[in-house]
Parts: structure tokens; C-alpha cells; sequence
């Protein structure tokens, strides 16, 4: 045979294309297949058989019945089923070594010695021949027209295996994707909300509101916003923005508070809810110190090129509050209260660069901070009320200089 001679079905370049959107070619053994070849041997009194797929350059085994493994694939211009594949009907070649197609084939001359061969092809709902189901013998025979029928049936079988292995690799594909974009929805909810209450809400569907008898509640703005947001271009100012925010994150993450929401240059976090804590006093009064710490490095670099200082006001209140979730479309983890509403005014009656705390959270860590007492301070609409400034942690409990780090005496302390 010459090896360039071999037959081209019509529709070549589609019936490669419907071959490769099966995804089987080198895959590894499975039984419904084998199961399918050891039957179309039995049937056929053939003492073996094979299904074979046919791809550009070569023949390749899906499967083999009673033959050895290192003749998985052949070069396609030497395989039988280049031949079979081109036509609708059963192939059979009752002696090989008699037929000049074949008589040079390496499975003729050599290992495993076939002297017979009948196939099938395996034609596919749109007409397009994959390979060939395929009974070989080491000797010459024919085969009878119930056995050569018997063999066709079966080939719908195999068929019939491709198609739902498809169906099932595309169903398995379609499962994935649903996991990856619900994971990416879970991930979605804890950006936007504290972790226990993304899965409440993901079991069930809604969040049961809470009181949470004490709680710290911080906001922080910027002095002077809008004049530096004027003088800035929109993505320099929210890239900047973003780069305080995110630094923020980490640092109450680090405190375990949860931050609740932006709006505009305002941040607000709370701790001790919604996972209670004894310490979330402490916690937030030591993430205040952080931020301010990170402004004032940023303030010191902006100084060395002559620019405007960005400068926070931050302040703290503690007391009771609720959280839930609110809106049906787009959730939201909210607290609400008197204390909320006094954290909000103490920021406002604060500083630039300070950190203005009520007397409610001052109670609680006043022997851990060092403290400037403001006495009483006018709020809007509401009566004056005692304000601190917070400073530094005290120096017997901190573990540096500048009194932002506590040591281990710091949470040994009573609070």
C-alpha cells in the first residue's frame, strides 16, 4: 500500500472538528467502552476487538479487548479504519495479507499479526464518522451477515457512550462554573459584610436583626476633603481613596472589627459585633492609633514634595446597638442606635489628626491610653458631653516608642 494513498472523507475538516468536541483522544481506559469492545468479540466469535478513533495523523485506541497496550495508535495512512470511517457500512477484509491495501500494514507484518478485519463505523447523530468498533482475527474468516449486523448495533452503542460522555463532561463543566461564580458571590458578601452574617444570610435567605448590648463604633473623614478633591483628577483621587481604605481594611481586620461602610471620604467599622468580644474597647482605640500613624507617614511624604497634608478626624463612642441587614437587592450589614449616632458626632467635634473619644469608651481603657481631657464639648443637637483625645498607649504597656503597639502586659491588664 502506498502509505500516502489512503482515503479523505468529504467532510474531512467538520468530522475533526465534531471528533475533538468529545474530549477523549488520549484519555484513559473506561469500562463502558471496554465492556462494549468484549462484547463485539463475543458476539462475533472473534478473539479480539477495538475501538478505534481516527484523528488527522493518526489512529488511536480507545479501547482494547484481548490485545496488547503498545498498539494503542498507528500513523493513520497504515490503519484499517482509514478506511472504514469513509464509509456508511460494515468494512470487512477477510484476508489481509491477501489485500494490497493492507498486506504492509505494520499491524500485518508485525505485532499483533492481524489476518482479519471487520468495522463499523461509528457515525454520530450528525453524520460524521469518529472511528470504527472493529473484531480482528489472527486468522482469515468471514464473517456472516447476522454477525456483521450484530456488530453495526453495537456501534450505535459506543456511539451512543460518546454522546453521553459529552453530555456529561459539558453538564460537569456547567457545575464547575456554577461553583466558581457562587464562590465568587460568597466572596462577594464577606467584602460587603461580616462573615457570620454572610452565611446566615446564605442559609437562609435573611438575617435575623440583634441587639448587641455593647458595642465600639468608629467614623473617620478627612479635613478639608473637598478642597483636595477639587485640586485632584478623578482617578488620582479615588485611586488614593482606595489606597487609604484598603490600608484601613487590613488594619481593622487585624483588631477584629468589621468595617460597615464608605461614604464619600467617610469610613466606619465597628467592634465587638457581630462576633461579641471583651475587648472591643481596646481594639478599636488601638486601630485608631494605627491609622493615624499610616496618615502620618503619607502626610510625611507628601511634605517632602510640597504637597497638602491629607488629615483625619477620627472618633469612637461605645454603647448599644442593632445590626441587620438591609435592602432586597443590594445587602447592606448596618448597625443603628444613640451610639452610632454619637461615634458620628464625635468625629465631627474632633481634630485634624486626632482621635476624639466619649466618655462612654473612656471609662472603659483609660488606664491603657494616655489621654488630653477636652472637659465638655457642645454636639449637635444634643447637650454637651465629656471628650478625650487620645494619645498614645500608656508607656508601661506598650511595645514601642511611639505608643501604638500594647505589649503582653497590655492585655493582662483589666479592662
Amino acid at each position: 500500500m502506498d502509505p500516502f494513498d489512503h482515503p479523505i472523507p468529504e467532510n474531512e475538516q467538520l468530522r475533526l472538528q465534531a471528533l475533538h468536541s468529545y474530549n477523549i483522544l488520549d484519555t484513559s481506559p473506561e469500562i463502558c467502552f471496554d465492556e462494549l469492545s468484549e462484547l463485539a468479540a463475543q458476539v462475533c466469535g472473534c478473539p479480539a476487538a477495538y475501538i478505534s478513533l481516527v484523528d488527522d495523523t493518526r489512529q488511536w485506541m480507545k479501547s482494547l479487548c484481548n490485545l496488547p497496550s503498545i498498539i494503542c495508535e498507528v500513523s493513520r495512512e497504515y490503519a484499517m479504519c482509514s478506511r472504514t470511517i469513509c464509509q456508511h457500512d460494515v468494512v470487512q477484509i477477510p484476508d489481509l495479507q491477501l489485500d494490497e491495501r493492507f498486506k504492509t500494514s505494520p499491524f500485518v507484518t508485525g505485532i499483533p499479526y492481524f489476518r482479519y478485519y471487520c468495522g463499523a463505523p461509528l457515525i454520530n447523530t450528525q453524520g460524521y464518522a469518529l472511528g470504527s468498533l472493529c473484531v480482528v482475527d489472527f486468522e482469515p474468516r468471514i464473517l456472516e451477515h447476522r454477525e456483521r449486523e450484530a456488530l453495526r448495533q453495537l456501534s450505535h452503542q459506543v456511539v451512543a457512550q460518546l454522546e453521553m460522555r459529552r453530555a456529561m463532561g459539558a453538564l460537569q463543566a456547567t457545575q464547575r462554573e456554577l461553583e466558581a461564580k457562587q464562590t465568587e458571590a460568597e466572596q462577594l458578601m464577606l467584602n460587603v459584610m461580616p462573615a457570620s452574617i454572610a452565611h446566615e444570610l446564605h442559609q437562609h435567605k435573611a438575617v435575623e436583626p440583634r441587639f448587641f448590648p455593647n458595642a465600639t463604633v468608629m467614623f473617620t473623614d478627612f479635613y478639608g476633603f473637598t478642597k483636595l478633591a477639587d485640586a485632584m483628577a478623578p482617578r488620582n483621587l479615588v485611586d488614593t481613596l482606595d489606597q487609604f481604605f484598603g490600608a484601613f481594611d487590613g488594619i481593622v481586620s487585624q483588631h477584629r472589627m468589621e468595617r460597615l461602610k464608605t461614604i464619600g471620604d467617610s469610613y466606619m467599622c465597628v467592634a465587638g459585633m457581630p462576633e461579641e468580644n471583651r475587648t472591643h474597647f481596646a481594639d478599636a482605640c488601638l486601630a485608631a492609633l494605627k491609622m493615624r500613624t499610616f496618615l502620618s507617614r503619607y502626610a510625611r511624604e507628601r511634605a517632602k514634595i510640597r504637597l497638602d497634608p491629607w488629615q483625619m478626624r477620627i472618633g469612637i463612642n461605645t454603647g448599644p446597638v442593632v445590626g441587620g441587614i438591609i435592602g432586597q437587592h443590594k445587602f447592606a450589614y448596618d448597625v443603628w442606635g444613640h451610639a452610632v449616632n454619637i461615634a458620628s458626632r464625635m468625629e465631627s467635634a474632633g481634630e485634624p489628626g486626632r482621635i476624639n473619644v466619649s466618655e462612654n469608651t473612656y471609662g472603659f481603657v483609660k488606664h491603657l491610653f494616655d489621654w488630653e481631657p477636652r472637659g465638655a464639648v457642645d454636639i449637635k443637637n444634643a447637650a454637651p458631653m465629656q471628650m478625650y483625645f487620645l494619645e498614645r498607649i500608656k508607656p508601661e504597656f506598650s511595645a514601642d516608642e511611639a505608643g501604638t503597639i500594647p505589649n503582653d502586659k497590655f492585655w493582662v491588664a483589666p479592662i
